[in-house]
């Protein structure tokens, strides 16, 4: 594996944590309490493992930039796309902790009404992490 690999593979991880999101989402909406805090569970050490490789990714191409190929409209598109998915991925790194230490305290009113905002936040984020990465990468890569 080499420096060039890990952006697939951290794309790979948040299609993985969005799969996981939707599996968790829907044993939840179906009463399958238990089955849902463990898909929950393994949704959370995913993302975990992303931020790991996404941080190591960007210090070891020392922060610099990956530029964006494509230009008119869908230029437009990414970069608003890009900014909204920063925003929110850094309330992610809040929320997501919050609402589970609300599940793993017991506190499932609060953990329910924290899900509310938590859950499509963590899963624009996972999309568009994707998303992002195709755009970069295979749809719209800049230059050779």
């Amino acid at each position: 594996m080499t420096v060039r690999d890990i952006p697939a593979l951290n794309a790979s991880l948040n299609a993985l944590a969005t799969v996981l999101i939707t599996i968790g989402f829907l044993l939840i909406k179906t009463g399958r309490k238990e089955a849902h805090r463990k898909v929950m569970m393994a949704a959370m050490v995913v993302s975990a493992v992303f931020l790991v490789g996404y941080v190591t990714h960007k210090a070891l191409v020392r922060g610099v930039h990956t530029p964006f190929g494509g230009a008119g409209a869908i230029r437009t598109v990414y970069y608003v796309m890009l900014f909204t998915h920063i925003v929110l991925a850094a309330a992610i790194g809040y929320l997501v902790p919050r609402t589970f230490l609300l599940a793993l305290r017991g506190d499932y009113d609060r953990h329910r009404a924290w899900a509310k905002w938590t859950f499509p936040i963590w899963y624009y984020v996972s999309v568009t992490g994707v998303l992002v990465y195709f755009f970069l990468y295979q749809w719209w890569p800049a230059g050779p």
